[in-house]
C-alpha cells in the first residue's frame, strides 16, 4: 500500500470510527443520570462534526487527483478543529461543574489558550516563511492548556471535588490532552518543518488522522464511562 492510498484509507477510516462514535454517544445519553446528559451530548456533537468533515475531506476534491490540494484539506481540517476544540473545552467545564461551583474564569482561559494553539497552527501551516512560528504560538498555547488543567484554575476546582467519578474521568482527560495532544506537534514538525515534499505532508495528514480519532473518540468515552460509574 503505497503512501496515498494510506493516506485515503485514513480518512476512510476515520469517518467511519467517528460517525461510530457519535451513534454511540447519543445513544447512551438517555441511559446516563440526568447531570451527565449535557457533557455526553456534547461528546457526540464533537465526533459527529468531526464526522462530517472527514467525509468531506474523503468526497471532496481533495483526493480526486494524484496529487491532492493539500490548501483545501488544510482549511477543512482547521474549519473542524476550531469547532470542535472549543467543544472539548466546554466538556472540560462541565464535568468540573458536576463537582459543583466551578469559576467561569476557568473556562475562559482554557478556551484562550485553546484558540491560541489552533490559531498558531493555521498561521504556521498557511502563512509562507511562519511555519516555526506558528509552531512556537501553537505550542504556547497548548502548554498553557496543560498548566490550566495541572496546576491552574481547572486542576483546582477538581481538586476540591467530592466525586469518584469526576476525579477519574478529570485525571483522564489531563492524560489525553497531555499525551494525545502531543501527536499533532509530531505531524505538523514532519509537514512542516522537515522538507516539503508531499509524502511528508501526507504523513502528516495520517498522522492528524490517528491523533483526532484518539483524542475525540477517547475524550468522549472517558465522559460517558465516568457518567454511566456515577449514574
Amino acid at each position: 500500500m503505497d503512501i496515498n492510498m494510506l493516506t485515503q484509507f485514513s480518512f476512510y477510516f476515520g469517518a467511519a470510527s467517528m460517525l461510530c462514535a457519535s451513534i454511540f454517544f447519543f445513544f447512551e445519553r438517555g441511559e446516563v443520570a440526568a447531570k451527565w446528559r449535557t457533557s455526553v451530548t456534547v461528546a457526540g456533537l464533537v465526533t459527529f462534526i468531526a464526522f462530517f468533515h472527514y467525509l468531506t475531506m474523503r468526497d471532496s476534491s481533495v483526493w480526486a487527483a494524484s496529487a491532492p490540494n493539500f490548501d483545501d484539506l488544510t482549511s477543512l481540517r482547521y474549519v473542524d478543529w476550531l469547532v470542535t476544540v472549543p467543544l472539548q473545552i466546554v466538556e472540560f467545564y462541565l464535568i468540573l461543574k458536576v463537582v459543583g461551583k466551578v469559576s467561569s474564569s476557568v473556562f475562559w482561559q482554557l478556551l484562550v489558550a485553546s484558540v491560541v494553539m489552533l490559531v498558531g497552527g493555521l498561521l504556521g501551516e498557511t502563512v509562507t516563511d511562519f511555519e516555526l512560528i506558528g509552531f512556537i504560538i501553537g505550542m504556547v498555547g497548548w502548554a498553557g492548556v496543560v498548566y490550566l488543567i495541572f496546576a491552574g484554575g481547572a486542576a483546582k476546582a477538581s481538586a476540591d471535588g467530592k466525586n469518584a467519578a469526576v476525579q477519574s474521568a478529570f485525571n483522564s482527560m489531563k492524560l489525553i490532552v497531555l499525551v494525545g495532544w502531543a501527536i499533532y506537534p509530531v505531524g505538523y514538525i514532519i509537514g512542516n518543518l522537515i522538507g516539503d515534499g508531499g509524502s511528508n505532508i501526507q504523513t502528516m495528514n495520517i498522522i492528524y488522522n490517528f491523533a483526532d480519532l484518539i483524542n475525540k473518540a477517547a475524550f468522549g468515552l472517558v465522559i460517558w464511562a465516568a457518567a454511566k460509574s456515577d449514574s
